[in-house]
């Protein structure tokens, strides 16, 4: 009676807050659109108006279809809605589309697609720890953790003004993650594979997944010491999960098999000629060795030793392959090689210590930074897939609120260049700085968080803030060198994200404790 009475009382205060930020994104819609805005249009036109049959062939636009079937159904559903705004969004064409009916029905298309991630938080909210004396809402971990994912700046500016689908995906991941955390490893293992069918960068998390699930479902109990007892294998239990992921990826990917399409949809998935890094640069390792080979073949010109410097394609906001200069040039394999090596510790340790709740998030979170600080064309935005779930720790742990905290600062600082009109400068200093204001006061409660070395770094992101975003723009500087605040904020990010995954790493080592599900 008393754990309903308490539900009752939490989802009051929940059902507010989910409100408040579902009101807080209507007040988007007419702020700053990407391309990515014009992206989606395209799919929907794709799907609405071809066979599937032709939906990864078609090219008449430059934004080809490039995300697994599953998302291409998606886009399909929301075609047959999108008809009674305007059904001149439907047609394909080269030019961009844009009119107010299309605008609306986008912009509320995300929100109302967010309720994924609305539910999904509201599940995670029940998998920490309360204090059942504490009766001040604004202390428990619950309502902290509930503010920390509904109000994420990343993703209000990713999603609600630059435009993508996020917040509906990560809705997927955090919801796989309670039912992990809460034992229902069936249903956790069905909403990823679903996950992986619609968005094939949560390949990132996936070693964390597969090896949990393995050693917590489908081995049974292990010797006291702690070894594999091979005979506690259930194979129906791995039986099980085979089959829900052979199902799901036969859903999505059947009818392709069957056309004989698989490998131009493979083409389009995976796309190796984009080059190195995007065309903004996420704050990862090849920022630091982007920046060290322009470093290098600068000097090397004064010195005489090199006879000619890159073109400025390596900053110049394109998608294109880049050759560097003074060092060797990175192809795909090595980037997957470097990333195998960078997760591999954390999957073996959650290997050893697999029915820990804290390792399998910790291993989460490896692979979600080890894949962006080494993949190949990472995107900034997926620096959220590490951010959101180490939310769940950073109400729980000390030292995963400290990580957090700089994580969090430098992730959604590095996501700042892809706002850059002066229409929504205010704003974004403004979500940002009332979400860290939050995340800072809330989670300090812990006790102390940062040490001296972390305070001063974070000191020092407010002053590239100033300078990239305030005083280069306005200065002569910005005529000569216009990439230059973009290279500063890699920069000086991708030793952040990189100090944050040496201390997870760490984190993970020391792991003792198991968050509790509801």
């Amino acid at each position: 009676a008393s754990y309903v009475t308490v539900m009752a009382a939490a989802d009051g205060w929940f059902t507010a807050l989910a409100v408040g930020v579902s009101l807080l994104k209507c007040l988007f819609i007419n702020a700053y659109r990407s391309t990515d805005f014009e992206v989606h249009r395209n799919w929907l036109a794709i799907t609405h108006s071809l066979p599937v049959s032709r939906w990864y062939y078609e090219n008449t636009s430059e934004w080809t279809l490039d995300y697994p079937p599953l998302f291409a159904w998606f886009e399909f559903g929301l075609s047959h809605v999108g008809r009674h705004f305007d059904k001149n969004m439907l047609q394909i064409q080269k030019a961009p589309y844009e009119s107010d009916a299309t605008l609306l029905f986008q912009r509320l298309s995300v929100i109302c697609t967010d309720l994924v991630y609305i539910l999904a938080t509201r599940e995670c909210c029940r998998c920490v720890s309360e204090q059942k004396s504490s009766r001040d809402i604004l202390n428990r971990p619950s309502f902290v953790l509930a503010v920390l994912l509904l109000f994420n700046f990343g993703l209000l500016i990713v999603d609600h003004i630059h435009f993508q689908y996020n917040g509906f995906l990560m809705g997927f991941l955090l919801l796989s993650v309670a039912k992990h955390l809460q034992s229902k490893h069936l249903q956790g293992a069905l909403l990823f594979s679903i996950l992986l069918n619609l968005k094939h960068i949560y390949l990132y998390v996936a070693p964390a997944y597969g090896v949990f699930l393995l050693r917590s479902y489908c081995f049974t109990k292990d010797h006291s010491d702690g070894r594999l007892n091979w005979r506690s294998f259930s194979l129906l239990r791995f039986s099980a999960l085979g089959l829900i992921v052979l199902l799901v990826t036969a859903v999505s990917f059947g009818p392709f098999i069957a056309m004989g399409q698989m490998p131009q949809v493979l083409s389009r998935l995976f796309p190796f000629k984009r080059g190195l890094c995007h065309a903004y640069w996420a704050p990862n390792a090849w920022a630091l060795y982007n920046a060290a080979d322009k470093a290098l073949t600068v000097l090397g010109l004064r010195l005489g030793l090199v006879g000619s410097g890159p073109q400025a394609s390596m900053t110049g906001g394109l998608v294109q392959e880049f050759h560097h200069t003074a060092l060797p040039s990175i192809s795909p394999t090595v980037t997957l090689l470097c990333t195998a090596l960078a997760i591999l510790p954390a999957v073996l340790f959650l290997m050893w210590r697999p029915r820990c709740s804290a390792s399998f998030l910790r291993a989460l979170v490896l692979c979600a930074l080890g894949s962006f600080l080494f993949g190949w064309h990472v995107h900034e935005k997926a620096v959220l897939l590490a951010i959101l779930p180490l939310s769940v720790l950073a109400v729980q742990s000390r030292e995963d609120a400290g990580i957090f905290l700089v994580l969090a600062s430098t992730g959604h600082y590095s996501l700042f260049p892809l706002i850059f009109t002066a229409a929504e400068l205010p704003l974004k200093f403004l979500l940002m700085l009332l979400f860290s204001v939050f995340s800072f006061s809330s989670l300090h409660k812990l006790s102390s968080l940062l040490c001296a070395l972390e305070r001063w770094y974070l000191c020092g992101l407010g002053l590239v803030c100033v300078t990239s975003e305030l005083l280069l723009p306005l200065s002569t500087v910005s005529a000569r060198l216009p990439f230059l605040p973009l290279l500063l904020t890699s920069v000086y990010c991708a030793v952040g994200v990189a100090y944050c995954f040496i201390r997870v790493y760490g984190s993970l080592l020391r792991t003792n404790y198991k968050i509790k599900a509801s």
